[in-house]
């Protein structure tokens, strides 16, 4: 019966779809998204894709994808001129999207009216919707996450990852006197920085007060802010991040750690996938989260992360209510894709067989099930030029341009 429901609702909305156009006529509506060759949300994009193109041969979608750091260049210059805007495209929620709502189609009708509406839970909008209006489709959650080349650690005699501080160091120290660099980072995309600070910033200020300095309501002249940035900076100091790193892009580090270079890759839980599969050829990934800096403020499972990565419609776009209908349609498939293929955990509820599942993503999955605190990734959580600013700070915190006062004290002197 519950197949059979399923399949009358989905007739319904293909004839809502398809009512507005005459027999034979093909509509065309545009797609910019950051799932590049190299991206692993790849895989994702792919089925989705297919899969829409299966039930709507009525509808063409010409797919343009962009990486990270150029297509937010892209996207800000194109919201000067929305006019230029694809019909659909890629966005991260909360503060980002905030910044170019007014030029996003507002999703609430559609949404009320969508027959697939029930596998996504309203509050899962929650991140794309300002001023009682939505305007983001929401696809997976991801958190930082803290891979781990189990094969290298015991080479320097470490069975665990290590649970405190004071024992990374030591797993550290131990690894770089096996000739085993423990780190690897791209300075070349600044996201990549925020990968490895915010979760060091949030471990030493706690979770509560992390998301309130991001939301611009307490300051960043904060003791704990200046000593995250000296740990990080003390780190890259003792050798413990490949030096190449400064002029690697995140796809070359992350081939590097699957490879067996470094013994960490902390990084978005988003690249379960490509590591499990390496597992599944004979390597040794674990995941974890990064240790408590001051116990006294924060806790282990206190994680950076949350629903962010979305789908939103072009307000200028001639077709905006079909490009919506459509929208919601492939953010549940790239949901269902991406979570089997290892990219995401699902803001979708999943209505298909889920034993497939990747065993890093499970592990995840039961981080998230007991966080005791989540702070949005902060070039997520701020907007406008109070985001260019961190970026531009924690870009030269990798190169040791700025200390952990000069990040404190230039903040707060920009922003609060």
């Amino acid at each position: 019966m519950k197949k059979l429901v399923a399949l009358v609702l989905a007739a319904v909305m293909l004839l809502g779809i398809t009512s507005a156009f005459a027999e034979g006529e093909k509509i065309t509506l545009t797609l910019w998204d950051i799932a590049t060759e190299s991206d692993a949300n790849r895989p994702a994009y792919d089925g989705a894709l297919a899969a829409i193109k299966e039930a709507h041969p009525e509808i063409e979608i010409k797919e343009v994808s962009t990486e990270n750091q150029q297509y937010k260049i892209d996207l800000a210059t194109a919201m000067a001129d929305p006019s230029t805007l694809p019909d659909i495209f890629f966005t991260w929620s909360g503060a980002f999207l905030g910044d170019y709502a007014e030029n996003a189609y507002a999703l609430n009708d559609v949404y009320a009216n969508l027959a697939i509406k029930d596998a996504l839970p309203e509050v899962m909008l929650a991140n794309g919707t300002y001023d009682g209006k939505s305007y983001a489709v929401p696809l997976t959650m991801n958190i930082v996450t803290l891979f781990a080349n189990m094969d290298l650690l015991a080479e320097a005699g470490w069975t665990e990852i290590p649970a405190t501080y004071e024992d990374l160091i030591k797993c550290c120290d131990d690894l770089v006197a096996k000739g085993i660099i423990p780190f690897g980072c791209s300075g070349k995309e600044t996201w990549c920085v925020t990968e490895y600070l915010e979760p060091i910033m949030e471990k030493y200020v706690g979770a509560e007060t992390l998301g309130s300095i991001f939301a611009g309501k307490t300051s960043w002249k904060d003791d704990d802010i200046k000593a995250s940035v000296e740990k990080l900076q003390e780190m890259i100091a003792k050798g413990y991040f490949d030096p190449n790193g400064m002029s690697l892009g995140n796809d070359e580090v992350k081939a590097n750690f699957i490879a067996g270079q470094y013994a960490f890759y902390q990084n978005g839980s988003w690249n379960c996938g490509e590591i499990d599969n390496a597992n599944k050829e004979g390597k040794n990934f674990k995941v974890a989260l990064f240790p408590v800096m001051n116990a006294e403020r924060a806790s282990y499972l206190q994680v950076i992360g949350g629903p962010s990565d979305s789908l939103a419609v072009s307000a200028s776009s001639p077709n905006a209510e079909l490009a919506a209908q459509i929208a919601f349609e492939l953010g549940k498939e790239i949901c269902h894709y991406g979570y089997l293929a290892g990219s995401g955990l699902p803001a979708w509820t999943p209505d298909y067989d889920t034993s497939a599942v990747k065993d890093l993503v499970n592990d995840v999955s039961a981080i998230v099930s007991s966080a005791e605190g989540m702070v949005l990734f902060g070039d997520t959580a701020m907007g406008g030029e109070a985001k260019d600013k961190y970026l531009e700070d924690v870009s030269q915190v990798y190169g040791c341009e700025v200390d952990g006062e000069g990040f404190m004290n230039g903040l707060a002197a920009d922003l609060w």
